[in-house]
């Protein structure tokens, strides 16, 4: 029954933003914790940004500064709002729930739900 779906991905140039957005059914994103991952070709899934408790936050370094996670629990909604887009950042983007912290947050089997991915292409 549960099911999320990322939307907002694309093509963009290098220094373009991008706002994701991952809807979710059968699922109440305030009581869980939520992350994004990101998986380009011949690469293993990289952990990019969580939220969880409320307020906490996490992000990998590469984009700290440059990406911030989100919500709106009125729409059931969780973001990620990318700016300052480089190359690198090229990959087919996947929203998460689960139950977690701190430590856990990185891993992708701390997340019991995944979305079906959305591509982001940035050209140089």
């Amino acid at each position: 029954q549960v099911q999320l779906v990322e939307s907002g991905g694309g093509l963009v140039q290098a220094g373009a933003s991008l706002r994701l957005s991952c809807g979710a059914s059968g699922l109440t994103f305030s009581r869980y914790g939520v992350g994004w991952f990101r998986q380009a070709p011949g690469k293993e899934r990289e952990f990019v940004a969580a939220n969880w408790s409320g307020s906490s936050t996490r992000y990998v370094a590469s984009v700290k500064g440059r990406f911030t996670i989100s919500r709106d629990n009125a729409n059931n909604t969780v973001y990620l709002q990318m700016n300052s887009l480089k190359p690198e950042d090229s990959a087919v983007y996947y929203c998460a729930a689960g139950s977690f912290s701190f430590l856990s947050s990185i891993f992708d089997r701390s997340y019991d739900y995944w979305g079906q991915g959305t591509q982001v292409t940035v050209s140089s």
